[in-house]
């Protein structure tokens, strides 16, 4: 049987309330509902999900801890979804103002490191805003960012999956503004799932290329 070991990495969106005493739980977020659906349609596919998201992390603290946290499993597969934090702590009293500069160097400097200290695929989720007042001050600065992560996903990514795309469409056809998100970044659980369904649908490909 084949054995495929996949590491999750990113902010809160991924950590969603996991269990960091034992970094094979899930949590709420999207990898527990991608790691079902993979689960389900790759029988042939022995797994092992590591969930190593962590609250608050920007692309800085993300570089910090790379190796220990995701490296150090020598995993065949890392997924990362990071940089909204970076956006956010420009804003509010304490705020980290990480420019766009900084922030391409560093997930330049992490996808590097990935390509250069071991032979895991690179699966990247880009960040995104959804409806909610409570964002709005944020949008023009996603814009800008939001090139640049698509740019490294060019140059690195063996897996693309553009999450500002994929809801802008979805939220076409939702009449309910906060269906996905009540803070426009966490998302529910509904949130969650659709960014888990888009994954597997996106990673199970790869994992049969593997």
């Amino acid at each position: 049987m084949k054995q495929v070991k996949l590491v999750f990495q990113g902010d809160s969106i991924t950590d969603a309330g996991r269990d960091k005493r034992n970094y094979h739980h899930m949590g709420n977020g999207y990898p527990k509902y991608a790691v079902e659906i993979l689960t389900e349609s790759c029988p042939e596919v022995s797994f092992e999900f590591i969930n190593q998201g962590i609250s608050g992390n920007r692309t800085s603290q993300l570089f910090d801890r790379f190796y220990t946290d995701a490296l150090a499993f020598e995993p065949d597969v890392i997924s990362i979804l990071i940089g909204i934090n970076d956006i956010w702590h420009r804003y509010g009293g304490g705020r980290v103002a990480t420019t766009d500069a900084q922030i391409e160097t560093n997930y330049r400097a992490i996808l590097e490191r990935i390509r250069r200290e071991s032979n895991a695929k690179i699966v990247m989720l880009s960040p995104y805003l959804l409806d909610c007042d409570k964002v709005d001050h944020m949008r023009e600065d996603l814009k800008t960012v939001l090139p640049i992560v698509r740019k490294l996903a060019e140059e690195f990514a063996d897996v693309y999956i553009p999450l500002d795309e994929l809801f802008e469409e979805a939220l076409k056809t939702q009449p309910e503004p906060l269906f996905y998100s009540a803070d426009g970044v966490h998302p529910n659980a509904n949130g969650a799932a659709f960014i888990g369904k888009h994954y597997a649908e996106a990673v199970k490909p790869l994992i049969e290329r593997l």
